[in-house]
């Protein structure tokens, strides 16, 4: 999946529209592989957070140890605590989790500068069976007005859908090196893609029009 990781003011009706179809499948996911953008500090490559778990008030959520242990061994992954520490983009994801799903552990990537064939890579070898799902956390536009956001949206909506991850940059959606590897793996795997939701921080109410930020969510599955 796809998901955005604003303010849950803001995209968290997208979010839930992504989440709510975890739902009848709740017992049977045990593991979700969690990939966003790094905001605030910059590194190279993929990095593990050095925590053997994650908390919300809605209780812990253990670090799946043996994946996370053969992340480690690969080239351009590294633990650096220091990103994770001020970063927001797969923390707000886990309250949906907990809610939608039973018991499940995780294997949360920050992503910095970093290609997206790497990416790929790394999914490929996390990407498991009816177990494990894939999660990719990105907002769209930023600093536009709605008008020009929901164009420039539609846009990168329309890549995402025929996998064209390498037509995306970080002005499309901060979150463009793991959609585009996403989009690898999904695409060569003969995977279908559905749009959930697309809209901006402006059409939630009291948002600023003049000065949005786009969400979108996607589900991908095995073709019926």
């Amino acid at each position: 999946m796809i998901v955005p990781h604003g303010g849950l003011a803001y995209c968290g009706p997208v979010a839930a529209a992504a989440y709510a179809r975890l739902r009848p499948a709740r017992e049977k996911i045990r593991r979700i592989v969690l990939l966003g953008p790094a905001h605030r500090l910059p590194f190279r490559g993929l990095a593990l957070p050095g925590a053997a778990a994650f908390r919300t008030p809605l209780g812990d959520v253990a670090l799946d140890a043996s994946a996370v242990a053969r992340l480690k061994a690969l080239p351009g992954i590294a633990e650096l605590p220091g990103p994770h520490a001020a970063e927001h983009s797969l923390e707000v994801q886990l309250p949906f989790l907990q809610r939608a799903l039973a018991k499940f552990t995780l294997v949360p990537i920050l992503v910095g500068e970093a290609d997206s064939a790497v990416i790929a890579a790394v999914l490929d070898g996390l990407w498991g069976g009816a177990e494990t799902v894939v999660v990719v956390t990105s907002d769209l536009s930023h600093g536009k007005a709605a008008a020009e956001a929901r164009a420039q949206d539609g846009r990168t909506a329309a890549a995402i859908e025929r996998f064209a991850g390498r037509a995306l940059g970080p002005g499309d959606a901060c979150g463009c090196a793991a959609i585009a590897g996403l989009l690898a793996v999904a695409g060569a795997r003969g995977l279908d893609c559905a749009r959930l939701a697309l809209c901006n921080s402006g059409d939630a109410a009291g948002g600023d029009a003049s000065d949005v930020v786009g969400y979108g969510a996607w589900a991908f599955a095995a073709r019926a």
